[in-house]
């Protein structure tokens, strides 16, 4: 028998879908703000514009939490927040890994489909897979009300594991740079993070125009996300920083926040055959808050000041080159410097030591906090 509780629950939600219908929204998918993570209470760029295309006073924001050790929790302080910028409404769909088969749950489902906008909260994104799809890769319930409201125009964002179930197939479920460019990528699910896993069936596939990784500059996660693309034959990465949003409305892209988004593109990349993987030819754009790109163009529009370099050399090479932020600063410290058209860093794991390369070649330019088309490579 079910609890009184879960009887109370299904009822207020079958009574308020017949009061209050859900809100009418569009005929095109709504915008995914795709947010790398650590989102600071006080981003009001972020979060207002979120809150704003939800509808504001009239929005209604289903808080979805499954991904966190602690998900009542992670959703309040997401609620929170969301009511400080104007949310008229924000509700916690409480899916969780810990209520079985909640994912199902019709009156879940129902309080879903009312909803103008949805928020995913951080954790484990492999806890999503558990929780909202199904064995055989199809949508559970409270995902496929979640998925025809964002069809009909509904808003999703998702902050680090949320950002992450966003993806499409090859989803990265774990793993550090070093040990994934030295072993390479394993399809599953592991409890360590000295294997780079994946999951091939991927996440949400709200966002398909290439993989996605988030923490991405804070922690040093270039390298697992390019032996990912290369391994499973993705030609291009999007790499979220903390307290940064890629809000992307079709192919059309917008960077919000305060650090960065990197764009690899692994187009013109070449593997190497040697006794230690390699490759060669990555083209790495660094793009900042109100810098643009069209995927379907592979083009970027930059709201960012062009660069005048200074009349000296690169600062001495960084001896942990996938360390928090060491390879971005060590890219922006090229860009900088107008007398060198190279540098490299070391990984600081020696057995074997990787070298990173980064290199101006055609097609680079440089701005004041950021840069397109600089050459990386991996040996």
């Amino acid at each position: 028998m079910k609890p009184l509780s879960h009887i109370l629950c299904a009822l207020l939600v079958a009574g308020s879908s017949l009061l209050a219908p859900s809100p009418a929204l569009g005929t095109s998918p709504g915008s995914v703000f795709l947010v790398g993570g650590a989102l600071d209470d006080g981003n009001a760029a972020v979060y207002g514009e979120f809150v704003r295309q939800a509808g504001g006073a009239n929005a209604r924001i289903g808080v979805l939490s499954a991904s966190s050790a602690v998900p009542h929790s992670s959703a309040n302080a997401v609620i929170k927040v969301l009511k400080r910028y104007g949310a008229g409404d924000a509700t916690w769909i409480p899916v969780t890994i810990k209520n079985d088969g909640s994912g199902e749950d019709p009156a879940l489902a129902a309080l879903a489909a009312g909803m103008t906008a949805f928020f995913f909260t951080g954790g484990d994104q492999f806890r999503y897979v558990q929780t909202m799809i199904r064995a055989d890769g199809s949508d559970g319930a409270v995902l496929a009300a979640v998925r025809a409201r964002f069809l009909a125009g509904a808003p999703v964002a998702g902050t680090s594991a949320g950002m992450q179930i966003f993806g499409g197939p090859d989803m990265v479920t774990g793993g550090l740079s070093y040990y994934g460019v030295r072993d390479g990528s394993v399809a599953g699910y592991f409890d360590t993070d000295q294997i780079l896993g994946y999951w091939p069936a991927g996440g949400f596939n709200f966002f398909t125009a290439g993989l996605v990784d988030t923490h991405f500059d804070a922690r040093g996660r270039d390298g697992r996300s390019i032996r990912l693309a290369a391994d499973t034959g993705h030609a291009r990465v999007f790499g979220v920083g903390e307290d940064t949003a890629l809000i992307v409305n079709g192919a059309r892209m917008r960077v919000v926040g305060t650090n960065g988004v990197s764009i690899l593109d692994l187009r013109s990349a070449v593997v190497g055959g040697g006794a230690t993987w390699s490759i060669s030819g990555v083209r790495w754009s660094y793009l900042v808050d109100g810098d643009e790109y069209d995927a379907d163009q592979w083009s970027v529009f930059k709201k960012d000041s062009p660069l005048v370099p200074d009349e000296r050399t690169v600062s001495a090479p960084t001896q942990n080159v996938f360390g928090s932020y060491e390879l971005v600063n060590a890219a922006l410290d090229l860009c900088r410097a107008g007398l060198s058209t190279s540098t490299t860093g070391l990984t600081a794991e020696t057995s074997p030591q990787f070298t990173v390369t980064l290199t101006k070649a055609t097609g680079f330019a440089a701005y004041t906090r950021s840069f397109t088309d600089l050459t990386l490579g991996i040996g």
